[in-house]
Order: structure tokens, then sequence, then C-alpha cells
């Protein structure tokens, strides 16, 4: 992505993750294999390289059966030793094929709905792992794929670093977010929906009450994630129940989306509970007990193979508000952030964008029929002449360009400091196929498993100057979880986002940069804000040629 100067700003005024990866990857073990006893229970991890770690260890109880559809049980302290040297299985989620040209791809290894474990590295040495910042790390995939143990979320390097990395499991899917009539007559609080949201919370809570036996600091914990992770984190920021368990935050690719409400049919969107109805309906179920009766795989099956579009949702408990209301209002956990997205994000997930136009006349007669007073900004912008590139640009700038941005104007308005970053690195093998800076490509630098990846990923050269700027992310990130403030040795000062919108821009190396979305973020604003105002519109992957016609001005958004 080409930084843009200041620009005037515009007059008066969402990943989804592709299907994340799940690797079976797993650093040498050394000799010592050490344990560890918390009020959870007493836990043999295992030594390797830098850390120790300890896998597979449940923080809730299995949400089968009667539990299916229910907020998560803390799992009740483990008797004598548990073999933590294994992960654990994953949640349920649909299986993928394996297509060459997707580099998110890899086999999946055994589900189950007892998959609610999470995995810590220890740093290593009794001198290191005591007080040490602690960084939970939330995996993405659309809320729908992925889990913790993806080798690329070795927390080896961070450990290093003093950093202990907890990664999580929590529901996918149907299993995590249907929402329904009969769910939410069974809820004390009336609402369904958001269970693998308050599987978040309980991990948090079992690292507040166990975190600190493994030698790390329950009041320094950063909450972490990427795509689907970032848009949790956000969750996390708002949510009533999770306040109090996390000191900052790190969102990275988030999408701050509209989401349904459980009763209503707004922004949009049918309403959560329908949704839920019509699934149930589609897949041969007469009331919850049916489904609760289905196995867990038949029913992920079938559910993805019906459209089932896995979203929070808005019930006025967990998730309170839209997030750009919580945003607005300031209702969120005040707490320093780091927040940042990829220059190619949509190279890597052109399922993302519709249907190519005939040609250069034809995309801009359509963005003048849709985007109606403001096309000729939107065409200065995103221009007819190279439409491919603006419609991969646009795209990418309404969900995660204006969402990092947005995060960080929001902190300044509230006196909290923010950090935002662009990853903007190519090497050959990403640029040759067309991918430089993908959705998730930052992930191997600010882990420090550059050179760890899975088979599909476009392999990253084993050159110094790829392994000095993987280190600096990791220093950086490290430095975030340990203070709030992003420091790495031998690599320039990360501003604060702040009035004056600095960013740092992760290149072939870091450099900070000022005023990077420019009056691209106004356009999306601007837009948006005239979509909540109607009440009737989206405002997720609906952008450029998918965008329905934009409602006029009003007295909020003139």
């Amino acid at each position: 992505m080409a930084v843009e100067p200041s620009s005037r700003r515009l007059a008066s005024g969402l990943c989804a993750a592709a299907c994340a990866i799940v690797s079976t990857h797993v650093p040498a073990i050394a000799q010592s294999a050490p344990t560890v006893t918390a009020p959870a229970g007493t836990f043999h991890g295992v030594a390797v390289e830098g850390a120790t770690v300890f896998r597979g260890i449940h923080y809730a109880e299995a949400p089968s059966g009667a539990l299916r559809w229910k907020p998560p049980v803390a799992k009740a302290a483990a008797q004598g030793t548990v073999d933590a040297s294994r992960f654990g299985p994953i949640c349920f989620q649909p299986e993928f094929p394996n297509v060459p040209t997707n580099i998110y791809w890899e086999k999946l290894p055994a589900m189950s709905e007892d998959c609610l474990s999470l995995n810590i590295w220890q740093p290593a040495g009794k001198e290191v792992a005591r007080k040490a910042p602690v960084f939970v790390w939330i995996h993405g995939g659309s809320l729908l794929t992925g889990a913790g143990r993806l080798g690329m979320y070795d927390g080896r390097r961070l450990a290093e670093r003093g950093v202990m990395v907890v990664s999580i499991n929590y529901r996918l899917g149907t299993l995590g977010f249907l929402a329904h009539p009969q769910l939410s007559a069974e809820s004390a609080d009336r609402v369904s929906g958001n269970y693998g949201v308050l599987d978040q919370v309980e991990a948090l809570r079992w690292v507040r009450r166990n975190i600190a036996a493994f030698g790390g600091d329950p009041d320094n914990v950063t909450i972490a994630g990427e795509s689907a992770g970032g848009l949790s984190v956000m969750h996390l920021l708002a949510a009533p129940e999770a306040r109090g368990l996390f000191a900052k935050a790190v969102m990275q690719s988030a999408y701050m989306v509209s989401e349904p409400s459980l009763r209503e049919d707004r922004n949009g969107h049918p309403s959560a509970e329908s949704e839920g109805v019509r699934i149930a309906a589609g897949v041969g179920a007469a009331d919850i007990a049916a489904l609760r009766a289905m196995s867990a795989g038949e029913l992920t099956r079938k559910a993805a193979a019906l459209g089932f579009r896995t979203y929070p949702t808005v019930e006025g408990k967990t998730v309170p508000m839209q997030l750009v209301d919580v945003f607005d209002e300031g209702a969120h956990a005040k707490v320093p952030i780091m927040a940042g997205f990829n220059s190619g994000e949509i190279r890597s997930m052109r399922m993302l964008l519709p249907k190519m136009p005939a040609d250069a006349k034809d995309y801009e007669a359509t963005i003048r029929a849709r985007y109606g007073d403001v096309a000729d900004l939107f065409l200065r912008i995103y221009p007819a002449a190279s439409f491919e590139e603006s419609m991969l640009q646009a795209t990418r700038d309404a969900l995660y360009g204006w969402t990092t941005q947005r995060l960080g104007a929001k902190q300044a308005a509230a006196g909290q400091r923010a950090y935002l970053y662009l990853f903007d690195h190519g090497y050959r093998a990403a640029d040759t196929a067309g991918l430089r800076a993908f959705h998730g490509s930052e992930l191997p630098y600010m882990f420090g498993t550059i050179w760890e990846t899975s088979a599909n990923w476009p392999s990253i050269p084993r050159t110094r100057e790829e392994r000095a700027l993987s280190d600096a992310m990791v220093d950086y990130w490290a430095g975030f979880a340990r203070s709030g403030e992003p420091v790495a040795a031998d690599a320039p000062r990360w501003p604060a986002f702040a009035r004056d919108e600095r960013w740092m821009v992760f290149g072939d190396r870091p450099n900070p940069v000022k005023d990077v979305l420019s009056y691209r973020y106004d356009l999306v604003e601007h837009v948006v804000c005239r979509r909540r105002a109607a009440g009737d519109q989206q405002w997720n992957w609906n952008v450029g040629l998918a965008a329905p016609k934009l409602p006029a001005p009003s007295a909020r958004c003139p």
C-alpha cells in the first residue's frame, strides 16, 4: 500500500479470516519436564528451547449434551497430576477441501466438543518466569475455524523476551454462536448466542485465578488476536463480564462490522433468533432438543452448507450494542491498545470481492449509481482505470483500515494510548503469487515463526534481513505486553497515534509514518455514518460494486 500524504478531508462530515490452518508442529523436547501446581490442579509440562510448554489444559467443562448452547462451566480442580504435554482436540469446524492455491489450508487434527482448553508458553528459568507479562492469544478463522495450537502461534520467541504466552480454543460456528427463541427462553437473562465470546471470558477468568502459579502476572494481561481474533478482542473490550480481566489489548486485522440483533431485523441483518430458526428447520430439527440430539459433526456440516453466518449477537448483555456505538460512547475498557492491518489483506481472500465488471466504464457507472453524491471522491481514491486494484483496496480499507484508524481515533478521544501499524512487507514467493502483505502474513513475523509456516504458505527466505524484521516485531509486541508501549532494541521509536495520526509501517524495516489512510478513512466513516443513520444497511463486505445505494445525507451525516 502506498502511504499517501495528507489531503483535504471529506466535506461535512468491516474477516473474515480465511480457513485457518492447524499445524501439528511441535518443537523438539528437552530432557527436563517441569510440574506446576495451581488452583486448577497440578500440571506436568514439557521443556522446549527457550520455554516450558503446558498444552491442552481445560479451563471449562465440555459443552456437550445438556451443556450444549449453555455458558461455559469452570473446570473443577483436577485430581492428581495432569499430563499437559499434548495439545487438546480442536473445536468442531467445517473441513474444507485442499485447494493448492489456498495458503491457509492444512489437515485438521481430532475435533471434540470437549475442546475448551488453553496452552501456556512459560519463559525458561525461574528467575524469568516470575510476575511475567501475560499475552493471551485468540485465534482467527471467521469465528468458524481455527485453534490455539496453530504452529505459527508458537510462543517460544515471545517467551524468550520474558513474556508468558497463552493461546485458547473457543466454540465456533453454530455450536458457538447460534441464537434461537428456545435457547433464549432457557436463559435466566432471556438471551442466546455468544457462547464463544463467553468461552473467551471464562478462559480469562482461568488465567486470572491460575497464571501466578506459572510465574505470570494476573494484573498485567494483554489480550490479542488477528482477524476474527481481533474482532473477539473488540468484543472483550466491550463486554461487561470481561472488565478487570486484562490490562492491554492488541487487534490485528480486526473488522468492526455490523452484527445482528437478537430479536429485531436491524442494519440489514435478520434477527439472530430468526436465523437460528432457519438453521434448525434446514437441518431437520423440530426443536432445541432435536438439535442437541444431533452429532456435533453432522450439525456443523449441515449448518455450514446452509450458509450460517457466524456473528456475535447484539443482545444487550455480553454484546451490549453495536461495536461502533460502544466506541462512540466510550463504553469500552479504557486500556492501551495496539491495532493494525496489512496492505494486501484481500489478495488472499478474493471471495470477499464482488464479480469483476466488464470494463472500466461498467465499473464507473456502477459506482456512480451506488455512491451518488460521494461517487466522485470514491472514484478519485479507487479509480476505474485500475478497477481490479481499486476493488482490492476499497474492500481492504472498508473492513480493516477503517477499523484500525477508528480504534486509534476513539482511543485518542478517550485520552488513552493507541499504537497503529500497517504491515506492508513483501518477499519473492508472496510477491510472485500476487500476495504481497496478504491477510495474516504478519503473524509469523510477530510470533518469530517465519521459518515454521505450513506447507502452502509462501516460503519466507532464510535471510538475515527477514529475521531482523521479525526480531524487531517480536520485540515491539513483547514491549507492549510488558509496559503498554511497543519498544524494540535497535529499532525506531513507535509513536502513539494521537491527533497527528502517526503509524508504524513495517516494510523491509520498521518506519514511523504520518497519516497513512488520509481521506480513505473519512470516506468510509461518512458512508458508515449514513448507513447507520438509515438503519437498514450493513456496513460489512458490501463495498464498491457490491454496495447498496448509499442512503441520503441527514442531519447526523451531512
